[in-house]
């Protein structure tokens, strides 16, 4: 079991999830009630990592994170590091390619919660601020939840991505994902079993999880 592995990809995993999170409310949150020139093309540029192959994905962000590019020239210039091959380069590339997986859900559910509910609370005089947190929020929290689980599961399964971007550097970029291809390639069966093994588990355990709390809250909105 590599475990260095798992736990890079599970601190990569939580990292992009807690990133996310303000974000996909934000984005998605706009995208649900704004009406806007454009906003067709912006929905489409989002979802276009589920539809891109993971390592023509790849291929241009290490070509726009590069040692050559002026990303990777001022990432280098700031701190003394190359973007490509490293976390850092990891983080960036996780953040993009699980951007649809975080705003749709959350687009949906916004979408999902009545026009006059909002406007009710506010002319209750709740500011912007307390509508969000204590109508919008409790409303669309199981489709926040659910774009938090995708992502979180979605990146510790990326490949294709995290090859390209961040290669295979033990302790560095090396995922889970990338060590069972390994060894994959060196005929460790039992071992790519063992970690394909705790990657399901893993995976299933947050999704069960995601369900369970899902119905708990539908039912006690039911209730009340």
């Amino acid at each position: 079991m590599d475990w260095p592995a798992l736990l890079l990809s599970l601190e990569l995993a939580l990292c992009t999830v807690l990133i996310l999170l303000p974000m996909g409310i934000w984005i998605g949150r706009k995208l649900a009630w704004s009406q806007f020139r454009g906003k067709s093309l912006v929905e489409a540029l989002l979802a276009l990592p589920l539809v891109l192959p993971p390592t023509v994905l790849g291929f241009y962000l290490l070509v726009a994170m590069g040692a050559s590019s002026p990303i990777g020239q001022a990432y280098q210039a700031l701190f003394g590091s190359q973007l490509t091959f490293s976390f850092a380069g990891l983080l960036v590339a996780s953040l993009l390619f699980n951007l649809p997986f975080a705003i749709q859900p959350m687009q949906r559910a916004f979408e999902a919660i009545p026009r006059d509910v909002r406007e009710a609370a506010r002319c209750c005089g709740l500011s912007p601020w307390r509508v969000l947190r204590r109508i919008e929020l409790p409303l669309a929290w199981p489709g926040i939840l659910s774009a938090l689980v995708l992502t979180f599961a979605h990146t510790l399964g990326e490949f294709g991505v995290v090859l390209m971007v961040g290669g295979s550097i033990p302790g560095e970029t090396r995922t889970i994902a990338i060590a069972i291809y390994d060894r994959v390639q060196a005929f460790d069966d039992q071992g790519a079993g063992l970690m394909s093994a705790v990657l399901l588990l893993i995976s299933l355990c947050a999704i069960g999880l995601s369900y369970f709390a899902t119905s708990r809250l539908a039912a006690r909105q039911r209730h009340d």
